[in-house]
């Protein structure tokens, strides 16, 4: 039997006692998963994920999530999905499914999951439309007129000219989970950048670059830049220097590496983390100050780890 470990990116945590509880119990580690990133999806006070999420350019809410089981490499994925709270159960029922598919989008992803019986839910609240309206009545030209005049959509292209790296935790939020029966499954959901394009996709809902797990010999997520993990397969890359003898925080840093060398103004934002078969975790990060979080079947508690960076 392998002890269980579940481990994630910054503010993961607020699922990691009901996926722990899964565990504990003997449950599976797809299971956890997913119950650890419903919680997070759950929690409006969050703006980078689920109900509170912050919108695109024009003001809806657009959702990205994915899972991959370690021990078959089945993947399920979502993305630009709108008006549903819960990608990452959406994203496991295409794994379920439609095994003859990894991803769907947009209002495919949105038929399938009414399809499905999902519920549909508002996931604009009112302080996250306060966040937005803020920032969008900062470009140059705004005004209170709708999304389909002129002056707002160069006012919301406005905005995705001017995005910057946030201070603090933010961004996608990651779950790496590791069963007693050894199986490592792997699960992601993020509303992506703010104010990004209408219809742009992350990291988050492609295999091999936010996300990735084989249960001989690893898992992994990012956070961060998206397009800098895609332009890198990230996730992928990890695992891979993880089969080759790295240990999980040097795979991280080597990744990151990387994706810094690459130009793109948001290059340094960055982050990755790891959980091998035997339980071993780590992450890395291209800015300093970082954490992930970390919680075994047999400690008293969450742990907060600091993200290795150069």
């Amino acid at each position: 039997m392998t002890a269980p470990v579940i481990v994630g990116s910054a503010r993961s945590e607020v699922g990691f006692p009901a996926a722990m509880a899964i565990l504990r119990d003997g449950g599976h580690a797809i299971d956890a998963v997913e119950a650890a990133l419903r919680a997070c999806e759950d929690n409006e006070e969050d703006h980078y994920v689920g109900t509170g999420g912050l919108p695109n350019a024009l003001g809806i809410v657009e959702l990205d999530a994915s899972i991959m089981v370690g021990s078959t490499r089945a993947f399920g994925a979502v993305a630009a999905l709108r008006g549903f709270p819960h990608p990452i159960s959406v994203a496991r029922r295409v794994l379920e499914v439609l095994p003859q598919h990894c991803l769907l989008v947009g209002e495919g992803a949105a038929r399938f999951a009414d399809e499905e019986g999902f519920e549909r839910a508002e996931l604009l609240t009112d302080e996250a439309r306060r966040i937005y309206r803020e920032a969008l009545l900062g470009a140059p030209g705004a005004d209170e007129t709708t999304p389909e005049s002129e002056p707002y959509r160069d006012a919301a292209r406005d905005l995705v000219r001017r995005l910057a790296p946030h201070d603090g935790p933010w961004g996608t939020i990651d779950v790496l989970a590791l069963d007693e029966l050894g199986e490592l499954v792997c699960g992601v959901s993020t509303s992506g950048f703010p104010w990004k394009y209408p219809g742009r996709v992350g990291d988050s809902a492609l295999p091999g670059a936010g996300n990735y797990a084989d249960a001989s010999e690893g898992a992994a997520a990012c956070t961060g830049r998206g397009e800098s993990a895609m332009r890198v397969v990230a996730a992928r890359s990890v695992v891979e220097h993880l089969s080759r003898g790295a240990g999980p925080e040097e795979a991280c840093l080597r990744v990151l590496d990387d994706a810094a060398s690459l130009v793109d103004d948001f290059a340094s934002d960055l982050r990755a983390v790891c959980l091998t078969p035997d339980g071993r975790h780590g992450a890395a990060s291209l800015r300093h100050g970082a954490t992930y979080s970390a919680m075994t079947a047999t400690g008293d508690g969450i742990e907060i780890h600091p993200c290795a960076t150069r």
